[in-house]
């Protein structure tokens, strides 16, 4: 057993556990993602009631996953436990051929969200994420029916999935000049080798109250050190069909060294220090694991706990660092040394 840690989710009053299990893998059977969605109904139970165990109250879903079979499985597992549970839902991506059934409406969230509480067996949603974009629905829309669910008591926090940072700075304007609440949490790509975010994102969720929820952490068993970085299809797993991180070869290298070394040193996995990685990087940030057997599950919540030193952290920051982009660039080149001085 090990000690879970917490923190509050973004500018709110939510306690959640650093790890979010997430359920992507939940199935009854279907074929969506094959070789990700397989775990069923017992196992599902087995690993959730672990999670719990462990000290995991935060849940990852969306309503897309298997076709809403994912939430459905969720639920039953949380029965008569759902008080101790934190469920993080999400939607926006389109649920069947009918013209407005997917993305950002009024009409589309408020039938998304009726669909995802009977899914989940629940009355409320602890936090809801728009999972993507939505350019053909005016934000003013959106964000006024997240806040009449809001009043409605349906849901109790919001956040988004893959936003850039200007549309969720001006998001969050809206809500504060209206008196609305706000979103709290951000799920983004974030790893090791894949940290774009780190250039604006990050910055504008440490501004505005708005906690990282890290999916992908592992950058798709990329940093398990299960593939040749050069010969991804010698592998196993989804990185075999293909390199969506578009990390090159001495830039994941560099990295899994770093991990290695890390790893070697605390006596884990460099799945284990990729994690652990991101929870040291700034308080705010969780991360959501997602597990086919429990081993993989019981592995990923010992990380929580592993804590960096200085030089394993610069040396794995250094591995795969983002390019500085212009202004940041020249905002640190234009800096004022003299305030700079006087004010450190």
């Amino acid at each position: 057993m090990t000690d879970m840690s917490y923190t509050s989710l973004g500018n709110s009053g939510l306690v959640v556990s650093r790890m979010a299990f997430g359920t992507m893998t939940f199935t009854h059977g279907s074929d969506w993602i094959p070789g990700v969605a397989k775990v069923d109904l017992q196992h599902a139970q087995q690993m959730v009631d672990l999670a719990l165990d462990r000290g995991v109250n935060f849940f990852d879903t969306a309503d897309d996953y298997s076709g809403g079979a994912a939430e459905d499985i969720l639920g039953k597992t949380l029965k008569g436990k759902r008080n101790g549970a934190v469920v993080c839902t999400k939607l926006g991506f389109r649920q069947s051929g009918r013209m407005n059934d997917a993305g950002l409406s009024r009409s589309h969230i408020t039938a998304s969200v009726e669909g995802s509480l009977q899914r989940l067996g629940t009355d409320w949603i602890d936090l809801l994420v728009l999972h993507k974009t939505d350019f053909t629905t005016p934000m003013e829309e959106t964000l006024r029916t997240l806040q009449t669910l809001i009043d409605a008591g349906k849901v109790h926090h919001i956040g988004v999935s893959n936003w850039p940072a200007w549309q969720l700075a001006r998001a969050i304007q809206f809500q504060r000049d209206n008196g609305m609440q706000q979103f709290v949490a951000g799920q983004y790509l974030y790893n090791a080798v894949g940290r774009d975010i780190e250039v604006d994102v990050l910055k504008l969720g440490q501004d505005m109250g708005v906690g990282l929820m890290s999916w992908s952490p592992l950058a798709g068993g990329l940093l398990t050190g299960k593939y040749d970085p050069a010969d991804l299809e010698k592998g196993e797993g989804r990185l075999t069909k293909g390199n969506f991180l578009q990390v090159s070869p001495a830039q994941a290298t560099a990295a899994l060294d770093a991990l290695n070394a890390a790893a070697e040193a605390h006596k884990s996995s460099p799945a284990q220090i990729a994690q652990a990685w991101i929870l040291n990087k700034r308080r705010d940030h969780t991360v959501i694991i997602g597990a086919s057997k429990i081993s993989q599950l019981d592995s990923a919540i010992d990380a929580a706990n592993i804590s960096l030193s200085e030089a394993e952290m610069a040396a794995i920051d250094a591995a795969a660092a983002p390019a500085r982009r212009y202004p940041e660039w020249f905002d640190d080149m234009m800096t004022d040394e003299q305030f700079t001085k006087a004010l450190s």
